[in-house]
């Protein structure tokens, strides 16, 4: 049984994709690619340049114009939506964690997948791979993947990349996207990174509190490890943090340098900026809808 907290995120994130979808902030939609397939789409009026071929005849007779069956055509495509669920991820400065974030972005991934007649799946990691869903397609199918997102409890709390990476390398779906979702607080194994990126279309989506890339001079601060619970206490007066916030930039400038490296387009969001509309945006050019 749905919690009444899932429920409402569920609906949320409906709402919010499907007006942006349809309205003209991110273009029409409908002009998703369209063929000879075996999906029929919709009726409509001849234009100057259609296939007579699939001109409705009774249709047309009907109601005295022109009219065309239109097609959407048949793809296999798949969108594989691969998301952190580890502790470090709960972590928050702001009105919602990294965690609230990535499992929205991967909603919105899988609905927009769908929406576009492509197959969606879900991989959900910790320090192992925890949930797989395989690839389909269909308003229930989804449904399924938000729910997982939004009310499975992960029974790991630590971070393990190499091992979502070595399972997407096993799994080898042909024409396949697939968004590695994380806050990449993890060392990562270039050689694996390498393989999938040669396998799939990779696209690494980073989400990190302001606090983790630059850490304010507010004194004595009380820090703990949130996967395994180790704490320490910190002076931010002192020049070693100024050290400390040269390493969290160039941490960050070295994951975008490895991206590059591969070909992987590396995107970055946070919990303090709205990220939903630019996510539909780079998932509409990537995929040609």
């Amino acid at each position: 049984m749905l919690s009444s907290d899932v429920i409402k995120r569920i609906k949320q994130v409906e709402i919010t994709t499907r007006r942006l979808l349809s309205g003209t902030f991110v273009g029409d939609y409908s002009s998703a690619k369209k063929g000879a397939g075996f999906e029929f789409d919709q009726i409509r009026d001849y234009q100057l340049g259609d296939d007579v071929r699939f001109i409705d005849w009774k249709a047309s007779a009907r109601s005295n114009k022109l009219l065309i069956k239109q097609y959407i055509e048949e793809r296999n495509r798949s969108v594989i939506v691969v998301t952190d669920f580890s502790q470090s991820t709960d972590y928050s400065s702001s009105a919602k964690s990294k965690f609230d974030i990535l499992t929205e972005i991967a909603a919105v991934l899988a609905l927009v997948a769908n929406y576009g007649k492509d197959q969606a799946a879900l991989l959900i990691f910790t320090n192992e791979v925890e949930v797989f869903i395989p690839p389909a397609k269909g308003r229930k199918h989804i449904h399924k993947i938000m729910e997982t997102l939004f009310s499975y409890k992960p029974k790991n709390s630590g971070t393990n990349i190499d091992i979502a990476l070595e399972q997407l390398a096993k799994l080898r779906r042909k024409d396949s996207i697939v968004f590695l979702l994380s806050d990449f607080i993890d060392q990562i194994d270039e050689k694996k990174l390498h393989i999938v990126s040669k396998i799939y279309d990779l696209v690494a989506i980073e989400c990190l509190d302001k606090n983790e890339t630059v850490l304010p001079s507010v004194g004595f601060i009380q820090m703990e490890d949130l996967e395994t619970d180790q704490q320490i206490v910190v002076d931010t007066r002192r020049r070693s943090i100024q050290s400390l916030n040269r390493f969290l930039r160039n941490r960050l400038y070295l994951k975008e340098n490895i991206c590059k490296k591969y070909g992987i387009d590396f995107l970055q969001v946070s919990p303090d900026r709205p990220f939903i509309g630019d996510i539909i945006k780079f998932f509409k050019r990537r995929m040609m809808y």
